[in-house]
């Protein structure tokens, strides 16, 4: 009968145990508040709350993520299963990502297929820099460019901005050998173009076929600095291409003159230093454009700076300068 009693005077000090310890974090004051008894305890930083009020604004005051961490230290008194348990499932978490990344296609697939490969090559051949974007893009997706072998000759695809009339076209396979007055006829003319285009775009097959401009932005260069190439409607697309850097596909702004002071442009010159450009913002009607000219130093040397109407500063440097066409190989 004693035996009995002591068993069960045993039994009831146990359970008393395990309460008085789910009951410890309860004992606690909340850490944010400061007035009711706390409930939870953070994973992350172990810090006790007692409501989702509490919980939220401990973890926008602190930016705690309310994430346990993994890799925190352990000292070995203290190392139990569970924390046994928490390594092997890191571990398992580290082997599972490691086998999905060589399950993904995205990231198997060469950056360069041999079709790309193939148009950069040729693009090389005719003083072209053709760069690819890597698959996925949307940029990459819209192209149709391909090069016809036999032909030997690119069949573009083309994107036209007309930012007076707030439209965009594109045009798919156009052989490079058309000049750009005949890529635009079925836009601007005013009898051969397509009725709907024709409609859209009043502002341009109204005005005088020597008003029509067509700008190029330079690639490779800082966006805060933008400049664009002016091109030659009487020049075939290969032509007006040679010695550019084209993403994908070529994009054109086509824009009326009045509207030309708001495209700065890039020329380079022979003869004149290693790399010396000269970029110039085109005038309106009437109107002379200023020239800046930047000499991109060599190796030990400082960039020099010059206005083509007085003397240089700090302005003309910031206005009109080249940065090196420095980057790697594709």
């Amino acid at each position: 009968m004693e035996s009995l009693l002591v068993s069960k005077s045993e039994h009831d000090d146990s359970v008393d145990e395990v309460q008085r310890k789910k009951r410890k974090i309860s004992l606690a004051i909340c850490g944010t508040c400061g007035t009711e008894e706390a409930r939870y305890r953070c994973p992350g930083c172990l810090k006790h709350s007692c409501s989702l009020p509490c919980v939220k604004t401990h973890k926008s005051e602190s930016g705690c993520s309310g994430m346990r961490d993994k890799t925190a230290f352990v000292p070995i008194s203290k190392f139990d299963e569970m924390n046994l348990l928490s390594d092997y499932r890191l571990l398992e978490d580290t082997s599972r990502l490691v086998d999905s990344t060589h399950r993904d296609p995205l990231i198997l697939r060469p950056r360069t297929t041999k079709c790309a490969k193939m148009l950069m090559r040729n693009a090389q051949r005719f003083n072209l820099r053709l760069k690819l974007l890597p698959p996925g893009f949307s940029r990459r997706c819209e192209n149709s460019t391909f090069f016809h072998k036999k032909a030997g000759q690119f069949f573009w695809h083309l994107k036209f901005l007309f930012p007076q009339s707030d439209a965009v076209f594109t045009e798919r396979r156009v052989p490079d050998d058309r000049t750009l007055q005949q890529i635009l006829s079925s836009y601007v003319h005013p009898t051969e173009s397509e009725p709907i285009r024709r409609q859209r775009l009043k502002a341009y097959v109204h005005a005088p076929p020597d008003q029509v401009k067509v700008f190029m932005k330079a690639e490779n260069r800082n966006p805060n600095c933008a400049r664009y190439h002016e091109l030659d409607l009487q020049k075939s697309l290969r032509e007006n291409l040679r010695f550019k850097v084209v993403v994908e596909y070529p994009e054109f702004h086509v824009t009326l003159r009045d509207h030309c002071q708001n495209y700065a442009l890039v020329t380079q010159e022979s003869g004149a230093g290693p790399w010396v450009a000269t970029a110039t913002r085109p005038a309106a009607r009437g109107d002379e454009g200023d020239t800046v000219m930047c000499h991109t130093p060599l190796a030990g040397t400082t960039p020099r700076c010059g206005s083509a109407g007085g003397g240089g500063g700090d302005d003309e440097l910031e206005e009109g300068e080249i940065r090196g066409d420095e980057e790697e190989g594709v």
